[in-house]
């Protein structure tokens, strides 16, 4: 638990930072280190036992040192110290997506500001507009960021509930009294982010699961502890709900637990109709009352003339009338995976080599990876020049011919405010593969950036627009762009579209994601790596998938090389 906390000091001190004016460069070395401390796959507590905390990406002997001093301590002297030169209020207004630390200063210099909500009230008295520097626009971002910000309060990204919820189930999975312990609600139907975290357990002694549940280390707060449910709030303020059914019942509780509401709804009508009910007890006859299914969901489905239901389909968008006319989709698997199609390098701002890259990828199954370094206009990321494009070409090229697994050439070249790339054709033809991406411009209007947009598909080189939105989950807004003028374009350019498996984008979403396979365009799906741990977010992206109805056929990596080789040099 002592990495989200670490990592949320360590992005507080880059917030402060960037207020004081610092350089953009320890702000930013502050932001990575606190994201590669929250990826991390074990507790930051053993790494340090291990004397390992500079293998870590981005932790040098400073921040190790504020690591092990948090760690022991409770605390950072100085976090504590930089803490006094800013006030809550500023920090707290910086939460909001479009408030940068000037603005959230003088909105609380100017105006006293004390909370968003005091922020919220005196927009609406019209008093910001009085403000030198704010304009009428800003006022709007601002009231708009605020009700984007409330809006993403209370829900947790799907990443980490599934963190929280694997050290959870791992404990009660340890009890003998337990039998099966498994996630439900919307983490199973895996929603990008989750209100709460749900957990069913089998058990004849129910009791002892509950008692044990509410007694684990995560657990900050009990809210309710009774023989067959119990709910707690994590250390990090996750609320965790548990029932304990018995075995017999377990599939039918699995089912009424992992909803969505609406579709338990319409499960509930088909039952009625056959003359049959449905609760998390089993399937009855309601005239005997005769249990007739329950124990697992395949028969709880079966017994209303259902094929099974992935949980993900689960939303009541036609899955039922797919599952009764023998339509569902064969719905794409990691396995299917055969490479990724976005990662980052120690050239840019990734932390690996060429070569751990290599090994990662060829530990996955992958028979390819494409490297894809930030291209030059994008200085803050290690953007490429071009000469230093073309020597990694020759270091990757000499390195292909030794490995198992084959590193593709390519870029994430920056798409720029006219829509050209910043990295003409010439340079462009040497690659493999080329991602093109809005990474400035955010608030330009729907037809400038969908435009941008449009002009970058019009390049034959371009294969893929990755993160296509631009959001990042709870902390910024899509731009608003026109996809359905950019799915028109993908089709007519033969360009496919990203499914960015970072946890913060999944971008695209479920939604444009399933009418972009309506449409017949291919979509990718590719992790934005830069450090070794990122590269098992491909489960989210997949999972991104398989709620779109997508399947192996819609996605371009899961060909093989040679196909995958034939299909982007068309």
């Amino acid at each position: 638990m002592k990495n989200a906390e670490i990592a949320e000091i360590f992005n507080d001190i880059a917030d402060i930072l960037e207020i004081e004016g610092e350089n953009r460069f320890r702000i930013r070395a502050y932001r990575i280190a606190a994201q590669n401390i929250e990826d991390l796959n074990e507790d930051v507590e053993a790494v340090l036992r291990k004397e390992k905390l500079l293998d870590i990406p981005g932790i040098g002997k400073d921040l190790a040192g504020k690591i092990e001093e948090y760690v022991k301590r409770g605390k950072i002297k100085f976090y504590e110290d930089l803490k006094k030169s800013v006030s809550r209020p500023v920090l707290e207004l910086m939460t909001i997506p479009g408030v940068g630390p000037k603005t959230a200063k003088l909105l609380c210099d100017r105006l006293k500001v004390k909370s968003i909500n005091d922020l919220k009230k005196k927009a609406s008295q019209g008093k910001i507009g009085n403000i030198f520097g704010v304009k009428e626009k800003k006022v709007e971002n601002i009231l708009r960021g605020i009700d984007f910000l409330k809006g993403s309060e209370g829900r947790t990204l799907l990443s980490h509930a599934v963190r929280v919820s694997f050290e959870v189930i791992s404990q009660l999975k340890a009890l003998a009294a337990a039998k099966k312990v498994v996630a439900a609600g919307s983490l199973r139907r895996m929603k990008e982010t989750v209100q709460d975290i749900d957990i069913l357990v089998t058990s004849n002694a129910p009791r002892r699961v509950t008692d044990a549940f509410t007694k684990l280390p995560e657990v900050k707060e009990v809210l309710a502890h009774g023989p067959t449910k119990s709910s707690v709030i994590t250390r990090d303020a996750i609320q965790v709900d548990l029932r304990v059914v018995e075995p017999p019942s377990f599939g039918a509780a699995l089912c009424y637990f992992t909803g969505s509401k609406s579709h338990n709804i319409s499960l509930r009508k088909m039952a009625k109709r056959r003359g049959l009910k449905i609760n998390e007890y089993g399937v009855f006859r309601v005239k005997t009352n005769k249990k007739i299914a329950g124990l697992d969901e395949e028969g709880l489905y079966k017994a209303i003339d259902l094929a099974y239901i992935p949980p993900e389909l689960r939303e009541d968008k036609g899955e039922i009338e797919a599952a009764l006319r023998g339509k569902l989709p064969a719905l794409i698997e990691s396995k299917d995976i055969k490479g990724d199609l976005h990662v980052h390098s120690d050239a840019s701002d990734g932390a690996l080599s060429f070569e751990e890259i290599a090994r990662a990828c060829l530990k996955l199954g992958y028979e390819y990876v494409v490297i894809t370094d930030h291209s030059k206009s994008l200085k803050i990321a290690g953007g490429l020049e071009q000469k230093a494009l073309f020597e990694n070409i020759k270091k990757i090229r000499k390195l292909n011919k030794k490995l198992k697994i084959r590193l593709l050439i390519g870029t994430e070249a920056d798409i720029l405010g006219d829509g050209r790339l910043d990295y003409p054709d010439s340079v462009l033809k040497e690659l493999d593969f080329v991602i093109a991406a809005v990474h400035s411009g955010f608030k330009q209007p729907k037809d400038v950036i969908t435009g941008r947009v449009i002009k970058a598909m019009d390049n034959k080189y371009v294969n893929m627009i990755a993160h296509p939105t631009g959001r990042l989950i709870g902390k910024r807004e899509a731009y608003e762009i026109d996809m359905e003028k950019v799915f028109k374009k993908a089709k007519e350019t033969n360009t496919t579209i990203e499914i960015n498996a970072y946890p913060e984008r999944l971008d695209l979403d479920d939604t444009s994601s399933r009418r972009a396979k309506e449409l017949g365009i291919m979509l990718g799906i590719a992790t934005d790596t830069h450090t070794i741990n990122q590269f098992h977010n491909m489960i989210f992206g997949v999972s991104v998938a398989r709620r779109a109805w997508l399947e192996k056929k819609n996605v371009l990596n899961t060909l093989d090389l040679e196909r995958f080789l034939k299909r982007i040099r068309k």
